[in-house]
Parts: structure tokens; sequence; C-alpha cells
């Protein structure tokens, strides 16, 4: 039996100490989404639920349920339909921006062109733009095409690319042996498919890695879906989440619904890092054996 020595216990302990401290958010916020409207503040000090209840996600999700959502007086919320919104916005944005950011990062990294470098730092350049800068001219834009209250309005601004994702995908790129480019040029492949069938299917673990850290930003992206998104048909979970909260009074939140709202939002994205943490780090260090 292996002995465990102070020093890694001490280092154990502040470990689970820091977790403990992450995950309690969480545990609140399930707690609440688990306790009677009526018990919130009476059992705001216990961190389990005095009164167990599944009312609250039953009538999030628009179910039967002996607990009233207390905004749908106002103006129901399908917060079904929000997480649909979601998953599809979601989807779109970080396709796209793979997609059309692995080819870009690939012309940077492999093909040589006239003022390639400078092109490359120029784009690079626009990071230091702040985001806030752009939403009025974009939204300017998507208002005189006629695109506000879509989909497309929603990704138009961000499926194309984005320069840190044009950035990290191409430091990947040009530490890839270009022999298997030139074997595939020998054998006659074109240039798009020496990117798509060899260049691409070598950079799993950086694209599966970039795909979760676009997916949570565009998950949690409140602002511009606020400005062009207002329509229930094409509204996402968090400006959903949003006019719910601005729905209930002021005095008495309803935050047992809310909690079970937002609960229903996280677990999308735990789902997703379950599913592809484990893939993402076994890809990464095999690639880097190799």
């Amino acid at each position: 039996m292996k002995t465990i020595t102070p020093q890694a216990a001490l280092g154990y302990l502040v470990l689970a100490v820091f977790v403990f401290l992450s995950l309690l958010p969480l545990w609140m916020a399930l707690k609440i989404a688990l306790t009677y409207p009526s018990d919130v503040y009476t059992s705001a000090a216990s961190l389990t639920p005095e009164t167990f209840t599944l009312g609250n996600f039953l009538r999030v999700m628009g179910l039967p349920s002996d607990i009233e959502l207390t905004a749908s007086r106002a103006s129901p919320i399908d917060f079904m339909l929000a997480l649909r919104n979601s998953v599809i916005y979601t989807a779109l944005t970080v396709s796209g921006q793979i997609f059309f950011s692995a080819l870009a990062a690939y012309a940077f990294a492999r093909m040589s062109f006239p003022g390639r470098n400078l092109l490359f730092f120029a784009f690079l350049a626009a990071t230091m733009i702040p985001s806030m800068v752009l939403f009025i001219p974009n939204f300017i834009l998507v208002k005189q095409l006629g695109l506000l209250n879509t989909f497309t309005g929603l990704v138009a601004p961000t499926i194309l690319m984005t320069p840190f994702a044009v950035f990290f995908l191409r430091q990947f790129f040009l530490s890839s042996p270009k022999e298997l480019d030139e074997a595939a040029r020998l054998e006659g492949a074109s240039q798009f498919q020496i990117f798509w069938r060899i260049a691409l299917p070598i950079q799993k673990g950086p694209i599966a890695t970039l795909g979760i850290l676009l997916a949570i930003q565009s998950w949690n992206e409140f602002f511009w879906p606020f400005l062009v998104g207002r329509d229930a048909s094409v509204r996402v979970m968090a400006v959903a989440l949003s006019d719910f909260m601005s729905q209930t009074g002021r005095g008495n939140p309803d935050w047992s619904g809310l909690m079970g709202a937002i609960v229903l939002s996280i677990i999308p994205v735990i789902v997703l890092l379950v599913v592809f943490g484990r893939q993402i780090v076994e890809s990464l260090q095999t690639s880097g054996m190799k």
C-alpha cells in the first residue's frame, strides 16, 4: 500500500477545498431548484433542501406541476424552446467558426503568398478591438439586412471566424510535419484535399479543445442575442433567464423557478465536458507522443 506523505496530504486537502468552493454555487443552485418556493428563505442556511420537490423543474419544462411559475402571469416563457434555440445557436456558431477558422489557419501556416505575415498580424490585431465597439455597426448591418429575430442574424458576426481561433489552430498547423503534405501533393491531391484529409484529421485534439471553448462561450453569450433575438422563436436560454427574472417582482423573486431554469441550462455544458473531456486529453497526449 502506497504511503501518502504529509506534503501530498496537504496538497490533496488544498485541492479538496478548492473543489468544494468551486462546486458550492452549483450545489446551492440545485438545492434551491429542489426546494418549494415557500421554503427558500427558511432553509437558506441549510446545504440540503428541507422539503424535496421536482415541481420546479416540471414547471420550467412546461409539464404539469403543483407549483405555479410566478412570471407566467405576465408573459409565459417557453424554457424548452429557449434551450432548443441555444443548442441551434451554439451548434451553428461553433461548427462555422471551427471550419472557417481552420481554413484560414491552414492558409496562414502552410500556404505561401505575398504579404502573408503582414496580413496575419493585421488580422491578429483585431483581437485588440473591444467587442463592445463592434456591436453597434453589426446591429445596424443586421437590421438593414432584415435579419433581426432570425438565427442568421444571431450567428452572422461570429460564424465565419474569430482571431483567437485562427491564431490557436495556426500554431498547431505549423507544428505538424510538412512531409505528409508533400507526399499527398506528389500523389496528385489538391490543396483542399490535403487540408481536409490530412491536415485537419491530425489536429483532432486541438479542434476538440477549441470546440469546447467556443461552445461554452456561445452558450453563455447574452448581449448580442439580447439585441437581435428578442422574439420567442429565436430567444436563447440566457435571454430567457433574464426575461424571466425581470418579470418577477423585485420584492419576491421566484428563486426556485429561476434556479430550476439555470440548472436546466447548465446540464448541456456538463454533459459536453464529461463526454469530450477525456477524449481531448487522450488525443492531445497521443499527438504529443508522436
